[in-house]
């Protein structure tokens, strides 16, 4: 019997592996991927961009995770010898609207204790002279790396410190008793003391697998990119942003160089048919009748009808998508988009059609689900990790939610929610001896909830 499993070896599922087994040294661990390689989906398809956190807010569990990920993400390229490129962000504004949500975005880095720069119009030309805006901000901070190559690093000090990977393996089975949880994947099954899922598309999936009843549903989105030709290389020299519209989930289309040298031009949002398609126009049909069959889809569809739309109709006509891009870089022709590989964002959605916006957990007695981990998760995987492991192997008995103290009042989707099914379960062991004090997150406490909780405590299925 391992004294831990963990299913999924994207860079969440890595990172909690490492921190459960510095936690827990000489603990035995296995860590079960689908795919052949580690690393495989959303961790290594997206811009890979070492995100500081400057639109989340202040004071949030995300801003906090982001903050602390950035920073470690950088020390841990440093002691790995992993690529890194501190290039800096501009966030152009190219009208007045945008104008106003950056002066925002200013205010909302200063609370978040952020290093930022102003630029006017001019100013921005001078740095970036084929960049066009009213304005920008400049997060010198942030950087580019690729997630895969500090995924694979991550899991190498796994294995150093005695954990076994197997990839290639697809859980079909999940059953928890009183004393440990039984994994299965075709002939073969596992026996382990606890269990963590970081199952990304198939999150809802194996929810269900373990019996866990939850509202939400994995909803692919098809981030689409192109990429420049080599001779339009130099054509900038920081990360370029536009301005997001808060009322929408995505961060439109930007310019990112990347540690090879490419610059992708990307990514749009429209629904995906398929998890794990990442060829355009791919279908899965188990894919696409759980879509149709889920209402969430249909009340999300029909509040953004326009927006869909224009992705849509983006991404079949390369004009509409350039149109976005000529918007802060007009010197870019439709002949520069090139083709380059698409990537899918796991998006859970609620039934009543709303988007979870922040990272979500269910715990049950001895497992731990991550039911979603948006962006910036590539960014926050170390301190995720110490969460999910904190949280896994906390031994003090549940009374309700868990909840973070001290926490100010925050705006909807903006803390991350955990869910407890646990009942009554002390964990008989954890690394050898019983663990006394609440983890630590931040400087903030990390408790579960009940008597002593404070008011912003998440009852069981509610919103912040």
């Amino acid at each position: 019997m391992y004294d831990f499993c963990v299913i999924g070896g994207g860079i969440v599922g890595a990172a909690t592996a490492l921190k459960l087994l510095e936690r827990c040294p000489g603990a035995s661990l296995l860590l079960v991927e689908k795919a052949p390689q580690l690393g495989t989906h959303q961790t290594g398809h997206n811009s890979g961009v070492v995100h500081s956190g400057i639109y989340y807010e202040p004071g949030s569990r995300k801003a906090e995770l982001c903050r602390r990920g950035a920073q470690a993400t950088k020390e841990f390229a440093a002691a790995n010898g992993i690529p890194f490129d501190e290039c800096g962000k501009l966030l152009v504004a190219t009208n007045h609207v945008e104008l106003r949500r950056l002066d925002n975005l200013a205010e909302r880095a200063a609370v978040n204790r952020l290093e930022i720069e102003r630029l006017d119009a001019a100013e921005l030309r001078r740095r970036e002279p084929y960049i066009r805006g009213v304005a920008a901000l400049l997060v010198p901070s942030t950087g580019i790396i690729d997630f895969r190559l500090v995924t694979a690093a991550i899991a190498k000090h796994v294995e150093a410190a005695g954990g076994q990977i197997q990839t290639s393996t697809e859980v079909d089975r999940i059953d928890e008793t009183g004393d440990a949880v039984t994994i299965g994947a075709g002939e073969q099954h596992w026996s382990a003391r606890r269990l963590v899922v970081c199952a990304g598309f198939q999150a809802d999936r194996l929810a269900r697998l373990a019996s866990i009843r939850t509202d939400t549903a994995i909803v692919p989105f098809r981030g689409e990119y192109y990429q420049l030709p080599a001779a339009r290389k130099d054509i900038i020299r920081h990360l370029i942003y536009p301005v997001p519209d808060p009322d929408l989930p995505f961060l439109g289309v930007h310019l990112s160089p990347t540690v090879d040298g490419t610059i992708t031009v990307g990514p749009n949002a429209v629904l995906g048919l398929a998890r794990e398609g990442y060829r355009k126009f791919s279908v899965d049909r188990k894919d696409l009748a759980e879509l149709a069959t889920f209402p969430g889809l249909w009340r999300l569809a029909k509040a953004n009808i326009a927006t869909g739309a224009r992705e849509m109709r983006n991404s079949l006509f390369k004009r509409g998508y350039l149109r976005e891009c000529r918007k802060y870089c007009p010197l870019l022709q439709v002949a520069d988009l090139l083709p380059h590989e698409a990537g899918i964002r796991a998006q859970a959605v609620r039934r009543d059609g709303s988007l979870v916006h922040d990272f979500e957990l269910e715990r049950t007695p001895r497992s731990v689900h991550v039911l979603n981990a948006p962006s910036p998760a590539a960014t926050s995987a170390l301190p995720i990790g110490e969460l999910i492991a904190d949280t896994l192997l906390s031994d003090r008995r549940p009374t309700g939610s868990i909840a973070f103290r001290n926490r100010p009042a925050l705006e909807p989707g903006s803390t991350a929610l955990i869910r407890d099914r646990t009942r009554c379960i002390a964990p008989e062991w954890a690394c050898g001896k019983q663990r006394k004090s609440p983890s630590r997150l931040g400087g903030k406490d990390f408790s579960i909830g009940g008597p002593n909780a404070s008011e912003h405590e998440h009852p069981n299925g509610g919103r912040p």
